[in-house]
């Protein structure tokens, strides 16, 4: 739940009615009303109108600039790891894991019902 005064902008206009998308606003009261759809009531200064939206319509401020920070982020290794021809560099960034990782041995040994045991009391151990 947004606090009251909380920098919001908005995201989305679930029930078409005609929203700023990209223009942020100020969460000034929550709408308690259980027979209403809205979440909450925002003002938006550049408008100079209060807006009662939904709380999908909406996000926080520091949670857009978090995801735009992450995405800057994964854009500019991506070209350091071309610029440097980094393979394994790259393989993780955009995979999330090493090039060698992804091919899992076929043919692995079957392990003994003893070896298993010992290996789970090793486990349980630790």
């Amino acid at each position: 739940m947004l606090q009251l005064g909380e920098k919001v902008v908005i995201v989305g206009d679930c029930i078409e009615q005609d929203l700023p998308i990209g223009e942020y606003g100020y969460v000034i009261a929550f709408d308690r009303n259980a027979d209403n759809i809205f979440d909450y009531v925002i003002r938006v200064p550049k408008l100079n109108k209060h807006i009662l939206v939904m709380a999908e319509d909406i996000e926080p401020e520091s949670v857009l600039m978090e995801e735009e920070v992450d995405r800057i982020e994964r854009e500019a290794l991506i070209d350091f790891a071309l610029a440097t021809k980094n393979k394994e560099l790259f393989y993780h960034i955009m995979n999330g894991q090493m090039e060698d990782e992804e091919i899992m041995p076929a043919n692995k040994e079957v392990q003994s019902t003893q070896d298993f045991i010992k290996q789970i009391n090793l486990r349980a151990w630790i």
